[in-house]
């Protein structure tokens, strides 16, 4: 709901107001409803204000309380705010506004540094204990609300973006070769800490760091849960997991609706945002608003899913608005999706988020979306294999379905300055999927998607589209107790009907069986899948600039042998490479990153 920056300076000088000033000022389309700033000596704060939540000014951030000594600034939303304040007055505690804000720093008041383990829902943290001199920075358990940090000798910088720390400036720009491995093996996702950038770095999800005021730090990752068969599961079948779960997921879809203004629905058409559709009027609301969005048609790709998003608006007489854009919509789209991108994402559907979110805007601040399903319950057809593929072979045979180039390729594909003498991808996930606490193969995999990869691909996509418009989204099948509960529930209920089968029996209670036996979806965009028209203008030109050239990020003869052969340029994985490599660089140039 907001924008977060700050500095800390741990050599004795003051905090650069000016840089906090910048920073703050470039985040101003995720706050567009206010601004403010705060300065403690060793550490400032600054803030970009979306109110969702205490609409007043008693809501208004940096949120200081001199009584407790405790400064904040915050990004998010806190769905268990009621009770928690509720639980905190009964403690002794007093508020002075009726927003989340205050009850976070109410809660560090209350339980020191475990505040954390008490909030549900999306945050990004920086507060400021004032008499133990420590800057406690905190994201939420999936990485929803995104943390990004600025360290050199003596300072630490942190924003909700990487843009906003450039313009902050004196940030280390070269590009982290094992970044940009990462970004290249793993359809452009580039997981915590990392970041394209060598001096930029996030925070990961799940994790409090304490900075005390000499610089030192400490992390804590306060939340991971088991993927294995829970003694308290014990004789489970189908049916109950089927019960449990829609429980799970109707206790998150009502969470969501927290909120002093309206909270309407990214409606796909899709199986996952139909379901929240079809909760949301279960549980008594009416008139809810409903989007959808859809482009050309091209070469028999069907470039909408309208039939879908209309049966499920008739079927709960919601409030319904189709978006139809056209082709000539997406090359500007596209130079401005790039400048809102917090970091470069390959994905083409993007695009689609951008454009959305800014018509969605115009008519709520609030809406509900169904990502992360698919990595919660098994949604992608690469995951049906594994249940057949032995535990210690997880690594090998994600790789194979995954990655979008080996690591033996990759040596023709970056310049030599960029090349790396070892298999950093594949280490990464060797090394993830291989952790204990994951019983089969198809578990390992599942936790890798949903911990590692989704915060760094659909849900920064999600959180970066529709912050660049003043729209907050909030993503139920990421809650907290779901994914906990559907970590522990055995592959073979995930997987059945093709994916997500105790998904879809939840769903036959309450929707069409058209909508939720349909081929499965993604988000299309014609033109950009194939990269061809004017969009293929844009890359060329990119990949072609003398920015480019300098920074010779990839190799010349790669980058001509895509331009010359489309068909290589499709990657196993689905993605597409040249889309991927201009991408890059047209987010570089985008951003002044020479």
């Amino acid at each position: 709901m907001c924008g977060i920056s700050g500095e800390a300076r741990f050599d004795g000088t003051t905090p650069d107001a000016a840089a906090v000033t910048r920073m703050t000022e470039a985040m101003r389309s995720r706050g567009p409803d206010g601004t403010g700033r705060w300065s403690d000596g060793w550490v400032a704060l600054g803030h970009r204000r979306l109110t969702i939540i205490d609409l007043s000014e008693a809501g208004s951030q940096p949120m200081v309380r001199e009584d407790l000594g405790l400064a904040l600034v915050f990004n998010g939303c806190i769905y268990n705010y009621p009770q928690l304040r509720e639980e905190l007055r009964a403690a002794g505690h007093t508020f002075h506004s009726t927003s989340d804000t205050e009850v976070i720093l109410v809660a560090y008041a209350q339980w020191g540094e475990d505040f954390i383990d008490h909030l549900v829902g999306m945050f990004a943290v920086g507060l400021v204990d004032r008499a133990r001199r420590r800057l406690v920075l905190a994201r939420d358990r999936l990485g929803i609300k995104p943390l990004y940090l600025a360290e050199t000798a003596g300072r630490l910088r942190f924003a909700s973006t990487l843009p906003a720390l450039l313009a902050a400036g004196e940030v280390d720009t070269d590009v982290d070769p094992v970044a940009l491995h990462h970004y290249l093996s793993w359809h452009s996702i580039v997981p915590a800490p990392r970041t394209i950038l060598r001096g930029v770095r996030k925070l990961p999800p799940a994790t409090v760091r304490v900075v005390e005021a000499d610089g030192r730090s400490r992390d804590r990752v306060y939340w991971r849960p088991d993927y294995v068969r829970q003694p308290a599961h014990t004789g489970w079948d189908a049916r109950d997991w089927q019960a449990a779960i829609g429980d799970a997921l109707r206790t998150a879809v009502a969470r969501r609706l927290v909120a002093d203004v309206p909270v309407g629905v990214l409606l796909s058409g899709g199986l996952d945002s139909s379901l929240i559709v079809a909760l949301l009027a279960e549980a008594g609301q009416e008139h809810l608003r409903t989007f959808s969005i859809g482009f050309d048609s091209r070469g028999g790709e069907v470039g909408d899913e309208f039939h879908y998003s209309d049966l499920v608006a008739r079927a709960f007489d919601t409030d319904h608005q189709r978006i139809q854009l056209a082709d000539d919509d997406l090359v500007p789209a596209v130079r401005r999706t790039v400048a809102a991108m917090t970091e470069p994402m390959g994905s083409h559907d993007v695009v689609a988020f951008h454009l959305l979110s800014e018509q969605v805007a115009r008519h709520v601040k609030v809406a509900q979306s169904g990502q992360g399903a698919d990595e919660v319950f098994a949604g992608y057809g690469y995951h049906q294999p594994f249940v057949e593929v032995p535990r210690h072979r997880a690594a090998e045979a994600f790789a194979e379905v995954f990655f979008d180039h080996e690591h033996a390729e990759l040596d023709g594909v970056v310049g030599p300055a960029y090349a790396l003498p070892g298999d950093a991808s594949g280490d990464l996930v060797g090394a993830d999927l291989t952790v204990p606490g994951a019983d089969t193969a198809l578990d390992a995999v599942l936790r890798l998607d949903t911990h590692l990869m989704l915060p760094d691909d659909p849900v920064k996509r999600v959180d970066s589209m529709s912050m660049a418009w003043g729209l907050e989204v909030r993503t139920p099948f990421l809650d907290q107790d779901l994914v906990t509960l559907a970590a522990a529930c055995p592959p073979e209920h995930k997987v059945a009907q093709g994916g997500k089968g105790v998904l879809k029996e939840v769903a036959r209670q309450v929707l069409p069986a058209e909508v939720i036996d349909r081929p499965k979806g993604y988000f299309p965009v014609p033109a950009l899948r194939n990269v061809d028209g004017p969009v293929r203008e844009l890359v060329v030109e990119a990949l072609r600039a003398s920015a480019a050239r300098q920074r010779a990020l990839f190799r010349p003869e790669y980058v001509q042998r895509l331009l010359a052969d489309p068909q290589a340029a499709q990657a196993a994985a689905g993605s597409n490479k040249l889309w991927q490599l201009g991408l890059l660089e047209l987010w570089l140039q985008t951003h002044g990153v020479r």
